[in-house]
């Protein structure tokens, strides 16, 4: 057979417009290309290995939202701060100028020791618990490499998480025994401040309730004096009678509502301190309560040393002396254990005998 000039010249066309289309290709601007290879590796992340399910799409795909929430919550983490110093100070100012006197005034002097006494160490227990948690750092896992046990890795801070440890998305860091990120605190609770959290949100609503019983009738003159009727006229009080008057109002609305609101969220920590689990563990071993109830097993919580126990834990607890200097009074000891070993007692027995 003959090769034909024109067949030669149509295979050397057809090599010429494929090296042209190849150049075309690669043509598109560096932009263009790196964002179309990040989405096609964004899509090929969902199916990347057998553990992925529908959380991990779904966090995926609100990451951007939860981004958002992370940083407006750790930004209004000061003004809440800010809030809880100016209320707890406005109420300390109407007790100690307008209440006080009137205590001294028309009670008793038993009540008035009893009154005295009690309120300035329920006062110094709220300040000082409420610094310690505010402050004290709530306890990270080591960066470096060590020999410690662990649960899994982290996949944000790309290290070793023991158990009980968990992230925090506002700090951005792993905290040992994690119960939440508090904004009125501006601080995560985990292992080393958790005690401080508990005792604060303890005092600072036995200190409301305290204020809102023992002023009930000052409220109720108070109240009846700036009541005005449509039939008679108002009595003729000065500026500081109704100053003193509305002032005593704002304690006893603040103070009650605060009572009955922080009140519930303290008896629930109470409660998850008493099955010796936090708040995100309570979830944790509810749905493993339930996976395993599906396979016909019971769940326990290893870490549940009975419910003395776990308070004498939580405590720091060691001798009977420390029902007085570390529970009711202040005291900045640390808590029992690092936070990066936890021992766990499938039979609940006595771990700190007093």
């Amino acid at each position: 057979m003959r090769w034909c000039p024109s067949s030669s010249f149509h295979l050397l066309r057809c090599v010429r417009l494929r090296t042209c289309t190849k150049r075309r290709r690669n043509t598109l601007p560096l932009w263009i290309r790196e964002i179309w290879a990040y989405i096609r590796l964004l899509v090929q992340s969902f199916y990347f290995n057998s553990l992925t399910d529908s959380d991990v799409v779904f966090d995926s795909v609100f990451e951007p939202v939860f981004w958002t929430v992370d940083y407006i919550t750790r930004w209004f983490g000061t003004v809440f701060v800010f809030l809880v110093v100016v209320l707890t100070s406005s109420i300390l100012v109407i007790a100690y100028l307008f209440v006080l006197p009137m205590v001294f005034r028309t009670y008793s002097t038993a009540w008035i020791t009893w009154h005295v006494c009690y309120g300035h160490w329920n006062l110094v227990m709220i300040v000082f618990n409420y610094y310690k948690a505010t402050m004290t750092l709530p306890g990270h896992p080591p960066t470096v490499k060590n020999d410690r046990p662990f649960v899994s890795v982290c996949k944000k801070c790309i290290i070793p998480k023991p158990a009980r440890t968990h992230h925090c998305g506002i700090c951005n860091r792993c905290i040992l025994r994690m119960d939440h990120h508090c904004p009125w605190l501006n601080n995560c609770v985990g292992h080393l401040n958790h005690r401080y959290f508990f005792n604060f949100c303890l005092f600072m609503t036995m200190g409301c309730a305290f204020c809102s019983i023992s002023g009930r009738n000052l409220f109720l003159d108070a109240y009846n004096a700036i009541e005005t009727n449509y039939q008679t006229a108002a009595p003729p009080y000065t500026f500081k009678d109704k100053m003193i008057n509305k002032s005593i109002i704002y304690m006893w609305v603040l103070t009650s509502t605060v009572s009955v609101a922080l009140g519930a969220l303290t008896c629930w920590h109470a409660v998850l301190i008493s099955r010796g689990e936090t708040s995100i563990e309570r979830h944790l071993n509810h749905r493993e309560k339930e996976r395993m109830e599906k396979r016909g097993r019971v769940y326990k919580n290893p870490f549940d040393y009975g419910r003395l126990n776990n308070w004498k834990v939580f405590f720091g607890v060691q001798k009977r002396s420390h029902w007085l200097t570390r529970v009711l009074l202040p005291s900045g000891h640390t808590p029992i254990g690092d936070g990066l070993t936890w021992e766990a007692f499938p039979v609940k027995k006595d771990v700190i005998p007093v």
